[in-house]
């Protein structure tokens, strides 16, 4: 999702798309990757 923000900012030059993307930016920093891959985990459910 960032890459795809910042190509369309870069296209389009919106100031929002770009609010957008170091709003994204810095979400991501703020989430530890254990909790990404956790999320990504097929677990069962029992």
């Amino acid at each position: 999702m960032l890459n795809f923000t910042w190509k369309v900012f870069t296209q389009t030059g919106d100031i929002d798309t770009y609010l957008l993307y170091k709003e994204l930016e810095k979400e991501m920093e703020a989430t530890p990757d254990d909790e990404i891959e956790l999320a990504d985990t097929d677990l069962p459910v029992t």
